[in-house]
């Protein structure tokens, strides 16, 4: 998601009277160690609360939150995360001069009872419907990937096969014997 759009999300969420649409928090989803996470400025926003009242909030609960709800960046991880959405200009950074909170789908679920607002709570079902979405989407899918697989494993399978018999062809092409000498009556001229 776009600073812009951040920023503009921020003073919309701010007046309290408007729905944030699916798409937004569809945008705020992202990969990260091979989890689809949401990080803690992301759902700030979309709870319309400060990103520092989030975190303080989720520390003061740190039992509720196990490894497989949030976890924080690592350093590296934040250095190539941030590299991708942010330049240096300060008033930009929006919460990124320290490394996130990145909340797992059990980890959003969780933040509605440490929150413990209305908002909150209407917002972590909208975003658990919307990981619910995702999943069946990767399931129907399921399907067509063995399929795809199946064609990589016929045609490696066949790339061996044509490696195979392009050894034998250059065999039969480049004896590695030496030439053998004719027997029989030579004639010298």
């Amino acid at each position: 998601m776009l600073i812009t759009d951040f920023v503009t999300l921020n003073n919309n969420v701010m007046k309290k009277n408007l729905t944030v649409p699916d798409e937004k928090i569809l945008d705020s989803i992202q990969m990260i160690r091979g989890q689809k996470i949401m990080i803690d400025r992301d759902l700030a926003l979309l709870y319309g609360v400060p990103t520092k009242v989030l975190k303080q909030a989720v520390k003061r609960n740190s039992a509720s939150f196990p490894g497989d709800f949030m976890f924080k960046m690592t350093s590296e991880e934040f250095k190539n995360w941030r590299s991708q959405f942010v330049t240096s200009n300060s008033t930009l950074k929006m919460g990124l001069r320290h490394a996130p909170f990145c909340f797992t789908e059990y980890g959003v679920a969780m933040l509605s009872s440490v929150l413990k607002s209305k908002k909150a709570i209407d917002v972590n079902i909208r975003i658990i419907r919307i990981f619910i979405r995702i999943r069946e989407a990767l399931l129907s899918h399921k399907d067509i990937l063995s399929k795809i697989e199946k064609l990589e494993r016929k045609i490696n399978k066949n790339d061996e096969d044509i490696h195979d018999i392009f050894n034998v062809l250059k065999q039969l092409l480049n004896p590695l014997s030496p030439p053998r000498k004719r027997i029989g009556f030579k004639r010298h001229d």
